[in-house]
């Protein structure tokens, strides 16, 4: 069978889902495909939330094996995921502990016994990464505490994706946007920061040489390749999901000063810098700065997300209420309820009950309490709006730039309700879409590796003619 297209597969692989998109390019334009869908989430093991990297390999191959059904063979593929987890390997390659993540509570208290060796301010001031308590600093942190043997075992440190590419081609290499987010590269060498991995006494040996995006890494394995029916080359993406989101921001032209919000599970608000800020201003906005494609920084703030409807979708859904998120936003925007929460309080970050949580932040304000599907939603919208137009003065700020509109991609960009409410809170227009941004990204690396285009600008530019762009203008 001849095979006209030239095709690149992006595996990619959220908190609650992971999919296999086909990318193509012809006369410039970009055309995706989704061959293969498959559920992810954290399961409780052994007393704490844990990833199954073994069910999780075993759908990444299924999706391959599905290339092959459809006759449509990836000249080379790539995959990314959520940043900071990891796996440790002893010297058998064997995997060390269980994969424990990010919304597990190991590291309550972790950050103290960072801070006994290295203070908060000289931290921010070394990485320019943003505290948050499940950073692979403080997660490191707590298997030395808690499991010191399997620390001095371990022979290599792999993030997630870095251990899904060893496993389908046997070589080991460590990816520099989602290494940034570890708290322990610095962003004046891109390298990993010896003197401070030193200082808390992890070993240094785990800690080799970054590759960027658009890296070869080699091709698959004999025993892969004869899994799913056929060989390609593996190609690291932006392995973060959200370096890859924002190699997506569409641009019809570069945009110097651009503002976009990578919104999903977690909304990602911040824009591009040549030069990290690691200024003690910037630490004090909890903004952070990690590592992108071609050595930019995405300066950004971390902001819980759609996570908070998601979980109240499915808890609405075990109580008999089933919604569409499409029908959540419909019914929010018939709402009046003027409360407002903090989406970036720690109690949203893994509660028993979402709504409950939701309830009891307003009650304990002095806010009216939602108690409807519609008003839980709204609550939440107009909060994350809220939020999104506080970030922005923060931004503009601290980098004395002003930016004019607001680039949302990722799932949340096909919240209609969500984009007015963020054009009317920021009072900035907003450019929504694509909506399957990462996978898009990943796409995008594989893609100028490949020769389709000569650079990131060039790929954007394509990514603004290919795919639907909605806009929404402030009220």
């Amino acid at each position: 069978m001849i095979q006209l297209e030239k095709y690149y597969l992006a595996v990619d692989i959220g908190a609650s889902s992971g999919r296999h998109i086909l990318g193509t390019v012809k006369d410039g334009h970009i055309s995706l495909e989704e061959v293969y869908r498959f559920e992810n989430g954290m399961k409780e093991k052994n007393g704490h939330l844990c990833w199954d990297t073994q069910a999780l390999f075993a759908n990444i191959k299924a999706g391959m094996k599905q290339c092959a059904v459809l006759g449509k063979i990836p000249a080379s593929m790539g995959i990314d995921t959520w940043a900071v987890d990891f796996v440790l390997l002893d010297g058998e390659d064997q995997v060390l502990g269980d994969t424990v993540g990010y919304r597990d509570d190991r590291t309550k208290g972790m950050d103290e016994k960072v801070y006994q060796k290295i203070s908060p301010e000289d931290l921010y001031a070394r990485t320019g990464i943003q505290k948050q308590i499940f950073n692979t600093i403080y997660q490191l942190m707590a298997v030395k505490e808690t499991a010191p043997d399997i620390l001095a075992k371990a022979k290599t440190f792999l993030m997630i994706p870095d251990y899904f590419h060893f496993l389908l081609t046997g070589v080991k290499k460590q990816e520099y946007t989602n290494a940034t987010t570890t708290q322990l590269v610095s962003p004046v060498t891109n390298t990993w920061d010896y003197e401070l991995i030193e200082k808390l006494g992890y070993p240094g040996e785990l800690f080799g040489p970054l590759s960027m995006p658009g890296t070869l890494v080699g091709s698959l394995s004999k025993e892969v390749a004869e899994e799913v029916g056929y060989s390609c080359q593996v190609v690291i993406p932006a392995t973060h999901d959200t370096a890859s989101a924002v190699m997506a921001v569409p641009q019809a032209e570069e945009e110097e000063d651009m503002l976009y919000i990578s919104s999903g599970t977690w909304s990602l608000m911040g824009t591009e810098l040549k030069k990290a800020d690691c200024s003690e201003a910037s630490r004090k906005a909890n903004l952070t700065n990690e590592g992108g494609y071609d050595y930019r920084f995405r300066y950004l703030k971390n902001i819980m997300g759609l996570w908070m409807i998601q979980s109240v979708k499915k808890e609405l859904k075990e109580q008999g209420e089933d919604y569409s998120f499409a029908k959540l936003c419909s019914m929010a925007s018939e709402e009046t309820i003027p409360s407002i929460v903090d989406c970036n309080d720690d109690c949203f970050l893994a509660p028993k009950s979402m709504i409950g949580e939701v309830q009891e932040y307003c009650r304990k304000t002095g806010q009216e309490v939602p108690q409807s599907a519609g008003a839980l939603a709204a609550v939440i919208y107009n909060s994350l709006a809220r939020c999104y137009g506080d970030t922005i003065k923060e931004l503009e700020s601290i980098t004395g730039k002003h930016y004019g509109s607001v680039h949302v991609v990722g799932g949340g960009s096909n919240a209609v309700y969500l984009n007015q409410l963020t054009a009317a809170c920021t009072g900035r227009k907003v450019y929504a879409g694509p909506g399957e941004a990462t996978a898009i990204g990943n796409l995008l690396a594989q893609m100028i590796q490949g020769g389709e285009f000569d650079s990131l600008s060039h790929a954007r530019q394509a990514v603004y003619t290919s795919f639907e762009i909605q806009e929404y203008d402030p009220q």
